[in-house]
Parts: C-alpha cells; sequence; structure tokens
C-alpha cells in the first residue's frame, strides 16, 4: 500500500475548489434526455380537441332550466326535484314532443360536479338531444 507523505517542512494545503465537471457532465446527460423523450410524451395519441367557444343565446319560454344549489339540490324550475328517477321521469315526459324543448343547466360554482353529472346523465337516459350550460358573463373591463 502506497502513502503520500508530506515533505519535511512543507504542509499539505487543502484544495479550496470544487470539480464540477461530474456534475455538468450529469445536467447534460439529463438534459439530452428530456429533449429525446419530450415530443415523444406529448404527441403520442393524436386527438382533436374541441376549441373555445361562448355563445350568447336567449332563452325561449319553453326551454326547461334545471338548477343545482350550494349543497347540491336539483331544482326543476323552481320545484326541488324529489329524486333522479323523477327527473328522468319529468325528462322523458318532455323527450317525446315533437318540438323538443332545451334543457339549460345553472350550476352554483360552490356545488359539486356529481349532481350536475345526475342531470346529464338523466337526459342521456330520457332521450333529450340539446342540452346547455348557463353562466354568468365576464365583467367588463
Amino acid at each position: 500500500m502506497a502513502m503520500n507523505i508530506p515533505a519535511a517542512g512543507g504542509e499539505d494545503q487543502a484544495v479550496s475548489a470544487i470539480n464540477t465537471t461530474p456534475l455538468v457532465d450529469v445536467m447534460l446527460v439529463l438534459l439530452i434526455i428530456f429533449l429525446i423523450t419530450i415530443p415523444v410524451v406529448n404527441y403520442s395519441v393524436p386527438v382533436d380537441l374541441p376549441k373555445e367557444r361562448n355563445e350568447v343565446r336567449e332563452s325561449k319560454p319553453e326551454d326547461i332550466v334545471i338548477s343545482v344549489d350550494a349543497a347540491g339540490q336539483i331544482y326543476w324550475l323552481d320545484a326541488p326535484v324529489k329524486s333522479r328517477d323523477d327527473l328522468i321521469e319529468r325528462l322523458k315526459k318532455i323527450a317525446v314532443l315533437p318540438q323538443q324543448p332545451e334543457v339549460h343547466i345553472r350550476g352554483d360554482f360552490r356545488s359539486d360536479y356529481e349532481p350536475v353529472g345526475k342531470i346529464i346523465y338523466a337526459c342521456q337516459r330520457a332521450g333529450i338531444r340539446k342540452i346547455g350550460f348557463i353562466t354568468e358573463p365576464p365583467a367588463k373591463g
């Protein structure tokens, strides 16, 4: 086994510089790996995403407005709906009309998504073709 013995009268000096070469090598390798893999991850499945579109529509008197309050209670116009089956039965009566009215959903922003999902599911089961969401327009300025 070999040992470095300092020369007489001389003292070892501590190296105060940090060797950054290994750090730079690792960072360059990681950068190359990320540059190669990111395009593959982003474009793996081609999907046409819908475009954002806000249409101002006038409500007609025959449109059905279903509301959800902050507690998740569902209302048909102004009357509370007892159950999901009751909602489906009411929607089935509307679905068979020759001029099927639109169903507009008003959901409180503090409510969960579950009641709104139940309304959409009930409309689907009843055969309603047009569903819209009523939102508040953004403040001007």
